[in-house]
């Protein structure tokens, strides 16, 4: 067997995928080793957009267009999935951030990140966590443009208006155009080759092995860029951990029973469980580097979210699985 032929099989990506987490977490080791040793780390922020158009790419490549049409004629589980995190989650995040102290760009990085759910490898986590992964990956469209409209929103509703002002509408613009529209449209280009060329299938196969190691890599340019920079920040970073264990705890509990009183089957459930626990960190990251004076508390308080959510992805996926297993907790299927 060539090595070519064993790169392509799906037994490689699994194994991929299976161990993201030790990938994602060694990526992130050794981002902060060159962060904290080499000199201009610093510089790899402007790296950040293009990788980061990269992995939604490949992420947007994963749902066949067809699934598309399915997961919008799935009211239920959109209706769920949106419910919980553009309604349910956003009033946990007001009453957390009350804890905060009146600190502006902590509260603001707080808001941005968990106000933002996942559209990457969440979808990963879930397949893993026996939920409906294949949904919740032909939700990801909606739910990355969803956030981008109603983020403004928030942060309006949520800061005084000096806060508030900080946030400019041109970064998220310029975050719909290149981190949503023009990946989609290249990932249906690529779907369209792929159906009608030998050509095309092979490269969608071999673009479909990239999911982990682009995140992987927006890790370790976000962290290697973000580290030089955190010697003020520190406090700032540790303050806000205890609100995001708290978050880590509450929120996929409430998907699961937003997904219940929907009336979800169980595996429907467990993916809006996964999804409202787990958020949007590494996009929503250029648009707070475009606050003024972010640097460096905003960039802090969000990668800080990333790590105490790397860790709690590893007990979702043996927890979460056992939502629903009891009979008198087992959710009739959505029709």
């Amino acid at each position: 067997m060539t090595k070519g032929t064993l790169v392509s099989t799906p037994t490689f990506r699994d194994r991929l995928e299976h161990h993201q987490v030790v990938i994602y977490f060694a990526a992130v080791v050794i981002a902060a080793a060159v962060g904290a040793v080499v000199p201009g780390a610093d510089t790899l922020e402007g790296a950040i957009n293009p990788t980061l158009a990269l992995m939604l790419f490949v992420t947007f490549l994963q749902v066949p267009l067809a699934d598309l049409g399915r997961a919008y004629s799935r009211i239920r589980f959109l209706g769920a999935l949106m419910a919980s995190n553009f309604v349910v989650i956003p009033v946990l995040v007001a009453l957390l951030v009350q804890f905060l102290p009146a600190t502006p760009m902590v509260r603001l990085g707080v808001l941005f990140v968990l106000l933002t759910p996942c559209i990457d490898y969440v979808v990963t986590f879930s397949h893993i966590g026996r939920a409906d992964a294949r949904s919740l990956l032909a939700s990801t469209p909606a739910l990355l443009i969803a956030q981008m409209l109603l983020l403004p929103v928030y942060l309006r509703l949520f800061l005084d208006d000096a806060a508030a002002d900080l946030v400019q509408l041109g970064p998220f613009i310029h975050a719909f155009v290149w981190l949503i529209a023009v990946p989609l449209a290249a990932a249906a280009v690529v779907q369209i080759w792929a159906a009608r060329s030998k050509v095309g299938a092979r490269v969608a196969a071999g673009l479909g092995l990239l999911p982990v190691p682009a995140t992987a890599l927006v890790l370790f340019i976000v962290v290697a860029a973000v580290v030089p920079q955190l010697g003020a920040a520190i406090e700032a970073a540790l303050r806000v951990v205890p609100l995001y264990v708290v978050f880590a705890v509450a929120a996929p509990l409430i998907g699961w029973t937003v997904a219940r009183m929907a009336r979800l089957e169980a595996s429907a459930g467990r993916a809006v469980a996964f999804s409202s626990a787990t958020r949007n960190s590494l996009v929503v990251l250029p648009l707070a580097l475009a606050v003024p004076g972010a640097i460096p508390v905003l960039p802090a308080v969000i990668v800080t979210q990333t790590m105490v959510e790397l860790v709690s992805s590893v007990i979702y996926m043996r927890l979460i699985p056992r939502f629903g297993e009891v009979k008198s907790g087992v959710l009739p299927a959505a029709k």
